[in-house]
């Protein structure tokens, strides 16, 4: 399994893919806080709160995942190895969990630099070191709870699809129908905005870790993992 993870981390920088999610992660992120006015943009806010970020992350991160997570089986089937990779001794099980875990860590990998925001908003505290750190640790959280799950739905669509851009479209479609979807139908009558991932998230950023919310992300996570295997077994 471990050898599955390492092949999957190694094609990610063997090529252009891994470098270039991270750099569009960062950059885009950049450019909204620190570059481009509007709501999104920091200094221009008058506070020094990372909240901002946390609110525009998941929306790049729904682009971003499902397209590290396109062709993760999608191209094996397309080329045919996907035959060849079942022969090796290891479960379909631990093939489909590594190359989740090797999307995850490319995924981590690209939030790392992010912390340095932290340092940022610090300094620009009034005085320098007065900023709320339960939310942005409770945020961080909440973000990667994401993270787990945005990309077990990625790996489950790239089993959908040979091609790439299907999975990738898929993948899109079932991660803003989980994040914002119930929140967007949701009226007064049908108040059914708490079963979407935003409103979980919003409350792990709120810095208070509710189990109930970590559990919602796991069971997510699970299932699409769940169902991937399944997939996988009826090719």
């Amino acid at each position: 399994m471990l050898t599955i993870i390492k092949r999957e981390i190694n094609s990610f920088f063997s090529s252009t893919i891994g470098y270039l999610v991270i750099a569009v992660f960062l950059v885009i992120n950049g450019l909204f806080l620190w570059v481009f006015s509007g709501n999104y943009n920091i200094p221009d806010s008058g506070f020094a709160d990372l909240s901002p970020y946390f609110e525009l992350a998941p929306w790049v991160l729904l682009f971003l995942i499902p397209a590290v997570c396109m062709r993760a089986f999608s191209d094996e089937m397309k080329m045919g190895t996907l035959e060849l990779l079942l022969t090796k001794p290891v479960s379909l099980r631990q093939i489909v969990l590594a190359k989740y875990f090797g999307a995850v860590i490319l995924i981590v990998i690209a939030l790392i630099p992010t912390i340095l925001y932290v340092f940022t908003i610090s300094e620009l505290g009034n005085p320098p070191g007065n900023w709320d750190v339960g939310s942005t640790i409770g945020s961080y959280i909440g973000l990667l709870f994401l993270v787990f799950a945005y990309t077990a739905i990625g790996i489950f669509s790239s089993t959908l699809s040979q091609n790439q851009i299907v999975a990738f479209i898929i993948a899109v479609f079932l991660c803003f129908a989980l994040y914002y979807g119930f929140e967007g139908v949701s009226t007064s009558t049908f108040n059914i905005f708490q079963f979407g991932m935003k409103a979980h998230f919003d409350s792990v950023a709120r810095g208070v870790l509710d189990t109930r919310d970590l559990i919602y992300f796991l069971s997510i996570t699970i299932f699409f993992i769940v169902l991937t295997v399944l997939k996988l077994k009826k090719l």
